[in-house]
């Protein structure tokens, strides 16, 4: 009762990453409140096969969902299944990635049970909350913190009566980390007819095609990325010449993007993808709060900015202060000559 509870999104019986990165998160909320992490996996002939994916991570108790229906993933089982343990075990927190499963399925669940939702935090933490207005205080509230306002703020969102408290987080933005490769944790196989009924697999998914990413900014070690700095496409080139020379990946700001720059794909931030690589190679990039949310927990993080008072260069750890035009270049020059 009132645990911290994390939906894991399965694809087949692999355990995605940002669930692995929210049970991490949730273990953290768990022992600041003095509870349990439990986690929900639900897909086809899982059972044995997701165990050792996800107990590692801390959890006490794994609710496993092993139905035909149940894989691949559709609207209505998940949300039946996922509403009506919540209404057994009244969880006090609930995680969710912010990818295309969780924000279909988040918005169902909080819906169903009028909890309310905040969609892509970059942070959660526990805190306390006075309503002045009411008079009232209260202790132990998930802060839920995300850039509001298109990025002009960060917001702390509170939720103080509803439960449970549902946040979605991008993938990347938070760490995994196995607390205990032997860690033991309570499995319980749940009787799938109980949760959802016949009537919610309507929906039968015939023939399904996931495409592979076309770039790896996630796993790279090394990511240069390009702002509206960078003055076009063409500049663009500049940065997949510097990355051949460092095996690196090239990455965008959302302001390269909406320029035309470089593909949506590439898009790096709030609206975009989290990276944390060992160096972040920051082209004609100014820094709005929504860009950093998603590369601030890069190892080093190099400027490459014309104007000395851009925000970014407050996060960096180096800045080279001149034209991107005759920086890059530069750098092209020197990697090629060391490179052999």
């Amino acid at each position: 009762m009132n645990n911290v509870f994390v939906y894991c999104e399965l694809e087949g019986t692999t355990v995605a990453e940002v669930s692995q990165e929210l049970l991490t998160k949730g273990r953290k909320l768990a022992n600041t409140l003095g509870v349990q992490l439990e986690a929900v996996a639900a897909g086809a002939g899982i059972t044995g096969k997701v165990e050792s994916q996800i107990l590692p991570y801390g959890v006490d108790r794994l609710h496993i969902f092993d139905a035909q229906g149940l894989s691949p993933y559709t609207s209505l089982p998940h949300t039946a299944l996922m509403v009506n343990l919540f209404k057994e075990e009244q969880p006090q927190i609930c995680l969710m990635g912010a990818d295309v499963v969780g924000r279909d399925l988040g918005p169902r669940v909080s819906s169903a049970l009028h909890s309310g939702l905040t969609a892509d935090c970059t942070a959660l933490e526990i805190g306390e909350h006075d309503d002045k207005k009411a008079g009232k205080h209260y202790e132990n509230l998930l802060y839920q913190i995300r850039p509001a306002f298109g990025g002009n703020i960060v917001a702390t969102i509170v939720n103080p009566e509803n439960r449970p408290q549902m946040a979605t987080v991008r993938s990347g933005v938070m760490k995994a980390e196995v607390l205990d490769p032997n860690y033991k944790g309570e499995v319980v196989v749940h009787d799938v007819a109980k949760y959802v009924p016949e009537t919610e697999y309507v929906v039968k998914v015939i023939d399904r095609h996931v495409e592979k990413a076309k770039n790896n900014l996630k796993g790279a070690s090394i990511v240069i990325a390009g702002g509206y700095g960078m003055g076009s496409k063409e500049g663009f080139d500049m940065l997949y010449e510097l990355a051949h020379e460092l095996h690196a990946e090239v990455g965008g700001s959302r302001a390269a993007v909406d320029a035309g720059f470089c593909d949506h794909d590439l898009q790096i931030g709030q609206t975009g993808v989290t990276v944390r690589p060992k160096v972040y190679i920051a082209c004609g990039i100014s820094g709005a709060i929504q860009h950093i949310a998603g590369m601030k927990e890069s190892g080093i993080i190099i400027s490459v900015n014309s104007d000395p008072n851009a925000p970014i260069n407050a996060i960096a750890d180096y800045v080279i202060n001149g034209t991107v035009e005759e920086v890059v270049p530069k750098l092209i020059k020197y990697y090629k000559q060391n490179s052999k």
